[in-house]
């Protein structure tokens, strides 16, 4: 099993990554976020692999950190998402926004994906909201305090309607009110949550 593949970029594909490994070439399929970061030909990379053995294929999936790996397998675990379409939600979707859709229940974003419609993408949000918080703890810029408990708020999810009344994403306005509910005080207005939305939201 192949756990992690080290050596230099022989080849990028439309879908995929040609890894040189001691002179041994390994196909990668990678989502087009991945791909991108990897660099220029012959330059030195690093890719975590997930290794999945068919009957028919061995197929390797790239990726550039743990947390893209694990946001992968727990978008398979859906039912109605293979690899393919679980590369394709990664290379619109980076983790951390990716994150905060599930926690805001908005499958909007991931219907950008090749292959999502809003059908499975309502069923992927719904599917995952509880592994999203264990998921965006492994994410950097996924540093949303509170935001996994928006829903059970009522000012907060009053906030969060009200900034989408105003035009704003409902993913942007989950992830603003969450920032601003970080710095106020547990029980604060819903005034004060939408006022410190606003300003997230213009930074």
């Amino acid at each position: 099993m192949i756990a992690k593949l080290t050596g230099r970029l022989d080849l990028i594909g439309e879908a995929s990554a040609v890894v040189d490994v001691g002179g041994v070439g390994y196909l990668v399929l990678c989502s087009g976020r991945t791909l991108a970061a990897l660099g220029a030909l012959g330059d030195a990379v690093s890719l975590v692999i997930e290794t999945h053995v068919r009957e028919d294929h061995i197929n390797l999936y790239g990726f550039g950190e743990d947390t893209e790996r694990d946001w992968f397998r727990a978008l398979m675990s859906v039912q109605g998402v293979g690899a393919k379409v679980a590369l394709a939600i990664l290379s619109v979707t980076e983790a951390a926004m990716l994150a905060a859709a599930i926690a805001a229940q908005d499958h909007v974003p991931l219907t950008e994906a090749s292959g999502v419609g809003p059908k499975l993408a309502k069923r992927i949000v719904l599917e995952l909201k509880d592994k999203a918080p264990a998921l965006a703890l492994g994410t950097p810029a996924a540093s949303m305090p509170n935001s996994t408990h928006l829903d059970e708020q009522g000012p907060a999810r009053d906030a969060v309607s009200a900034l989408v009344n105003l035009g704003y994403h409902r993913t942007d306005a989950f992830t603003a009110v969450s920032a601003a509910a970080a710095h106020l005080a547990k029980n604060a207005a819903v005034e004060d949550l939408i006022k410190g939305g606003l300003v997230e939201l213009g930074r």
